[in-house]
């Protein structure tokens, strides 16, 4: 795993959903940050970190967010994911429909 800055992220992981946009799929987790490595008590941190992962099936990234840059991040990482999501498919709601009237009638 690959630990980035914040804009190295953005660019690693704007990359990364491209080269899966024709098939396959691309997995974003967050999480609380105390900055540990192993597997000691847990320390007090100073200010809150968060830790945002993405994955495919090759690589993985990751990078780490102090709360003074949270603001600045997340517009530039939802302006990313709006720019990424056209490739998705639209849900066929028509076969749900016919499913409904079989069950009311």
């Amino acid at each position: 795993m690959v630990l980035l800055d914040n804009d190295g992220f953005l660019h690693a992981l704007t990359k990364m959903f491209q080269n899966n946009r024709s098939s396959g799929s691309v997995n974003i987790t967050l999480k609380k940050y105390d900055g540990r490595t192993t597997r000691l008590k847990p320390q007090q941190p100073n200010e809150n970190l968060c830790l945002i992962r993405a994955s495919d099936n090759r690589s993985k990234l990751s990078t780490v967010i102090s709360s003074k840059e949270v603001t600045k991040f997340q517009m530039s990482y939802a302006t990313l994911l709006r720019g990424n999501m056209d490739s998705l498919k639209k849900h066929d709601k028509s076969k749900e429909r016919k499913e409904r009237k079989r069950k009311d009638l």
